[in-house]
């Protein structure tokens, strides 16, 4: 299987995939796929990173991801409970060039514009978890039905994008590769000290060539995608970890600077830690 783009393995005659996901973790590569993918989090929490965003996931949440919307999972690691996912995957065009043009499914655009950037829903979540739990068992016919049914519901129920920039080129397998060594790195290590000098060489690129590189693909500067996976994990131990102290967890999340940690949590939540721990117990 190549890193990036890959394919979704299925029969060779089928348009509508139906997958069901279930480990200690979720696939944790960075990737890309043509299929759109809309899935249920039965079980699982973590951070998603799609396209140029940091975003967190938790049981319960239903994810649309775009076709060839670079994104990558990293489950929380829990031995207590498995990561569970129920996916189904689709083209635009998988029934047909034409068939979502058709006038009787016009109302279903805007799920499709939603899908370019990503989107979460966030309200009607019952009435298509109930759906999802159904696929198992339906037939390949009642699944197509099943999923016009959740397209439905998720073109007009109230949603969060999660992706804002998007990089209109798909990535080739070395750049793919890149990528994924950046972001891999970048996931496992940023509690720790990462100069642009080490993150350069994971990219075996020189540190002015990486900047620009990187800054081309996600519209943002390396430090700035670090300093905001930073803030969501301390977002996580603020609700997680109410016992501990913000110093400690601006030290577990990467910085060593309590003026700094502030400062860059107030930029990109809005509110300070304090004030972030006490709106959201």
């Amino acid at each position: 299987m190549k890193v990036l783009p890959f394919k979704i393995p299925k029969p060779e005659l089928d348009a509508l995939v139906y997958q069901v996901d279930l480990d200690i973790a979720f696939y944790d590569q960075l990737h890309q796929h043509e299929e759109i993918q809309l899935s249920l989090v039965v079980e699982g929490e973590g951070t998603l990173i799609v396209g140029d965003t940091i975003n967190d996931y938790a049981k319960g949440d239903i994810l649309v991801i775009g076709s060839n919307l670079p994104h990558v999972f990293k489950s929380d690691l829990n031995v207590d409970r498995k990561s569970h996912m129920l996916t189904l995957f689709f083209t635009k065009t998988a029934f047909g060039t034409h068939f979502f043009n058709l006038e009787e499914l016009h109302e279903l655009e805007p799920f499709f514009k939603r899908a370019a950037h990503g989107f979460k829903v966030t309200s009607n979540k019952a009435a298509m978890r109930d759906l999802f739990f159904k696929l198992e068992t339906a037939s390949k016919l009642n699944r197509f039905i099943i999923l016009l049914e959740l397209l439905k519901i998720a073109s007009t129920a109230p949603y969060k994008s999660l992706s804002s920039f998007i990089y209109d080129k798909k990535y080739t397998d070395v750049e793919g590769k890149r990528m994924r060594d950046v972001f891999e790195y970048t996931m496992t290590n940023y509690h720790k000290e990462i100069s642009l000098e080490a993150i350069a060489n994971i990219a075996n690129m020189t540190k002015n060539a990486f900047c620009k590189y990187f800054k081309k693909r996600t519209n943002k500067t390396y430090f700035s995608f670090l300093n905001e996976l930073r803030i969501e994990n301390a977002c996580k131990l603020l609700l997680s970890h109410k016992e501990l102290p913000i110093i400690a967890i601006a030290e577990q999340s990467g910085f060593h600077n309590i003026s700094n940690f502030n400062r860059q949590f107030k930029a990109i939540k809005g509110l300070s830690p304090n004030n972030y721990r006490k709106e959201n117990q």
